[in-house]
């Protein structure tokens, strides 16, 4: 108690840095993965992806990434074991975010797209397990962590390859595939907003004080994707007006790529929204706690400038450190194009909705790969780049326990310096 009394400002202020430099790791790896479908499918430059993502994840994070959070993110750890040593909380989280911040930039730097919500996770149980010990980790939720390394991925890879066959069968392989695409490119902006709106309503409003019901949610979502599908049929009716129906499948691609431009600007949001979190989580509970002398609460309200900390490290790690992240997403697994970008984005948002309805745990890096590799799957084993897929793979398994481990090394080494 006497260390939090004593180095109270500066335990924050090293927080704060850690905390940065995981949002960091955040947007160099978990944003730039967003964002390589669009970048590979050559829908957008990565300049002007990082351009988007900038804005929108900053807007997602800082508008509705949350008042009140969750100090211990999922649950992972029974918080009530560290009432008598708060400290030991304080030096566990300021670890995990400097664990978790670590992994993630070395995943970055490899190319590597890792799970930024795997990482703190892991980061945490490490800290837990040394400190208290093994109990107070919430060992069930870790089992439904580790089998959704499997499932999720398979759910939108399903996704995916459903959506892209549609695609093909609807427009693709038709007589006139450039009219078809002005006729259904529409309803799948509608589908597509649909998806972002709810996951974005439903995630993100209810932080700002905005407590819809559900039958308001979908009322709300209903009336946006109306909006943007017929300001969409409009736009691609006049774009493509003048195409002739001999340019085929290029012009049916350009259709495609404005499509692509809303399901990276939705997407960004929501992520920004949602997965800001996994950084701010853990920095506001070591703030909470040393504002509090010691006492633990469960639920503590954000100090007012994590939230823009967070949402400037996010781009910042996405503008200096994401391009690799964003060409093994958007090229190394599969050959993208701006219709099977689409149907992967489309399917990560319809399984992040799916997981938040149903409480699944789930990572948005493993729901894009696995559509991606569902877009390649849909057209034949040999259209996957098998070496990569298995590198991603050996990372995802890695991710919990390096985290982990780090977060030991970390742990100790605060232990060192604070208490000696």
């Amino acid at each position: 108690m006497d260390i939090l009394a004593n180095y109270g400002t500066i335990l924050i202020i090293i927080a704060a840095l850690f905390g940065f430099l995981m949002a960091i790791g955040i947007g160099a790896n978990d944003v730039a993965n967003a964002m390589g479908t669009s970048v590979g499918s050559k829908a957008l430059t990565v300049k002007q992806a990082i351009i988007i993502a900038m804005i929108f994840e900053f807007a997602g994070a800082y508008l509705a990434g949350g008042e009140v959070t969750d100090t211990i993110r999922k649950g992972v750890i029974e918080t009530s074991l560290f009432a008598h040593q708060p400290d030991i909380l304080v030096f566990g989280m300021m670890s995990s975010l400097l664990a978790a911040g670590t992994w993630l930039l070395l995943a970055s730097y490899m190319g590597w797209p890792v799970s930024t919500t795997h990482s703190i996770i892991g980061a945490i149980i490490g800290f837990a397990c040394v400190s208290v010990g093994t109990e107070a980790v919430d060992w069930a939720s870790v089992k439904g962590i580790v089998g959704s390394w499997v499932v999720t991925p398979v759910i939108s890879g399903f996704f995916a390859y459903v959506i892209f066959v549609s695609a093909q069968r609807l427009i693709f392989d038709t007589e006139k595939p450039l009219f078809n695409a002005k006729r259904f490119v529409p309803v799948y902006m509608f589908i597509t907003t649909m998806v972002i709106a709810l996951v974005t309503i439903k995630k993100g409003l209810k932080h700002v004080g905005l407590h819809l019901s559900n039958g308001e949610a979908w009322f709300w979502a209903a009336a946006v994707s109306t909006a943007v599908m017929v300001a969409g049929y409009i736009y691609i009716q006049r774009k493509f007006a003048s195409r002739e129906e001999e340019h085929g499948f290029a012009g049916v691609e350009g259709i495609f790529s404005v499509l692509m431009v809303i399901t990276a600007c939705a997407m960004a949001f929501a992520h920004g929204s949602n997965d800001v979190a996994n950084a701010i989580g853990p920095l506001s509970a070591v703030v909470s706690t040393v504002e509090h002398m010691g006492e633990i609460t469960t639920k503590s309200t954000i100090a007012w400038w994590i939230l823009p900390l967070g949402g400037i490290g996010i781009v910042v790690g996405l503008a200096t450190m994401g391009h690799k992240v964003m060409a093994t997403v958007g090229t190394g697994i599969t050959e993208l194009t701006p219709s099977r970008g689409f149907a992967a984005q489309l399917a990560t948002a319809c399984t992040v909705v799916l997981a938040s309805g149903t409480g699944l745990p789930i990572s948005t890096t493993q729901t894009l790969v696995g559509a991606v590799l569902g877009v390649g799957f849909a057209r034949g084993i040999a259209a996957l780049n098998l070496g990569v897929v298995r590198n991603i793979v050996a990372s995802w398994i890695v991710t919990l326990p390096a985290g982990a481990l780090l977060a030991v090394v970390f742990y100790y080494g605060m232990l060192a310096v604070f208490v000696g």
